[in-house]
């Protein structure tokens, strides 16, 4: 199904040009002909050229295809993730939620302080682990003066990789929810008390930054971060795809590292973080998509909530708020998906 899903993406993209295309051509010679050829009442006209195009004949023929493998696809997914016992509901309640927040950190001198304190204040967090990606600031120093435990990278590895060590590092405490937050003063730790009554349902929750009214105007999300989030995130939810409810989860944004997981749910996944022979983070800086698209794969249940987000404290260190960049990592992104 893996290979069904990337070539309908693939032809789907191919068609999109290939229609767009031939719609823009056909206005084009409207716009410069056709009003000369309907004046003259010419035979043979444009309507005629259109209707016997083989080029037209032939976009159809395809479209039609794509449809009917749409159709295929759907049906196919009638059943997909559909165990009573582990997709639907259920009810287990954290009576004494005891959390520990992971951050990974890279320079972020004028963020890390707050950030901290946000979340070791909160009532329900018992530790804060902040791992230090090599900074060359004073980050390391001030989150361990704010009463973090840091991890210190012995060299630059990316926030994956320390993601992945700090969430390993999570499991050892008595936590019962890990949860990992950005260390740039965007997420807020009063969204824990929203998030945390979900997981008597779920195994995970995810924030979406997509409703205005919860972010702070001057965010890093620009028009095309929102747009493109949102298209990448609804073709998770297409990848994993059912007749049920639209498939087996609802996301509207891919980008959001703000999360809660319970640990035991946190433990199945854990050892498939970092590859063995490499020693690189899974995903890279597609880590939030490979979280979330392993936590399916593992039948884990995950829900999206709308989560409140600031303005960034400091500088961006990927560069993701540019044009360029932003469009770069969306591409990676994009591959991730289909690949994966």
């Amino acid at each position: 199904m893996k290979k069904f899903f990337f070539l309908l993406v693939i032809t789907f993209g191919i068609l999109f040009v290939a229609n767009i295309t031939w719609i823009v051509l056909n206005l084009y010679s409207w716009a410069t002909v056709g009003i000369d050829i309907v004046l003259s009442g010419s035979e043979g006209g444009l309507f005629e050229n259109i209707y016997y195009s083989l080029y037209f004949k032939w976009i159809i023929f395809a479209d039609i295809l794509w449809i009917i493998s749409l159709i295929v696809f759907m049906l196919q997914r009638k059943h997909f993730k559909t165990d009573p016992a582990q997709h639907f509901l259920k009810y287990n309640p954290i009576n004494s939620p005891r959390l520990c927040v992971t951050i990974a950190a890279y320079n972020e001198h004028d963020s890390i302080e707050k950030t901290v304190k946000d979340f070791i204040k909160h009532r329900d967090v018992e530790s804060v682990i902040v791992v230090d990606n090599k900074s060359m600031d004073d980050t390391a120093l001030l989150a361990e003066k704010c009463g973090a435990k840091v991890i210190r990278q012995e060299k630059n590895r990316g926030f994956a990789h320390s993601y992945a060590i700090g969430l390993k590092e999570a499991l050892k405490t008595d936590a019962n929810i890990i949860a990992t937050a950005e260390a740039d003063g965007t997420n807020n730790a009063y969204d824990l008390d929203k998030m945390i009554p979900y997981l008597s349902n779920c195994d995970m929750v995810v924030g979406t930054r997509q409703v205005q009214i919860f972010t702070q105007k001057g965010n890093q999300n620009s028009i095309m971060h929102v747009w493109g989030n949102y298209w990448l995130a609804k073709l998770i939810q297409f990848k994993y795809f059912s007749l049920h409810h639209f498939g087996i989860i609802n996301l509207t944004d891919v980008g959001c590292l703000f999360r809660v997981i319970k640990k035991e749910s946190l433990e199945k996944l854990t050892d498939q973080f970092i590859d063995h022979k490499t020693g690189d983070a899974i995903g890279g800086p597609a880590f939030p998509l490979y979280l979330t698209m392993r936590s399916i794969e593992k039948d884990l249940r995950i829900v999206e909530i709308p989560l409140t987000f600031n303005k960034r404290l400091g500088q961006s260190k990927t560069r993701s708020d540019e044009k360029i960049s932003g469009i770069k990592y969306g591409l990676i992104f994009l591959k991730f998906i289909l690949r994966y």
